[in-house]
């Protein structure tokens, strides 16, 4: 199978890499639940597409497995295969908003420690 290219730069809130894409903090949850029902419908085809991929000649006959041979087993093995990237892709976009908004929700509670641990200077 071929390599699976990157996610674009995710960038929520200041956490996360420049130049790519670009969510609000509040956005990200949405956004993240939306990649991850998308990975769940591609198992699913992903599944489906096993089962083109494995397809067997219904009968002993010439036809039946001229059939087979002369591309429902290739488009079936093409058809899995694109499938199993696109899910490798999307597992890697989820990763990627998930580090940039784990990088802002750290951010975040950093910030929130130090204003609490500075003690009124009167």
């Amino acid at each position: 199978m071929s390599e699976v290219p990157p996610a674009a730069p995710i960038q929520v809130g200041s956490g996360g890499s420049p130049g790519g894409y670009k969510f609000e903090p509040g956005q990200v949850d949405a956004v993240l639940k939306q990649w991850q029902d998308l990975y769940e419908e591609l198992q699913t085809d992903i599944n489906n597409a096993r089962k083109v991929a494995l397809v067997r000649p219904p009968g002993a006959e010439f036809a039946s497995r001229l059939f087979v041979d002369s591309g429902a087993e290739e488009s079936g093995h093409s058809l899995l295969e694109q499938h199993e990237r696109m899910r490798d892709y999307v597992l890697n976009y989820i990763h990627a908003l998930q580090a940039a908004s784990g990088k802002v929700q750290q951010g975040e509670q950093l910030a929130t420690e130090a204003v609490s641990s500075q003690k009124p200077g009167f």
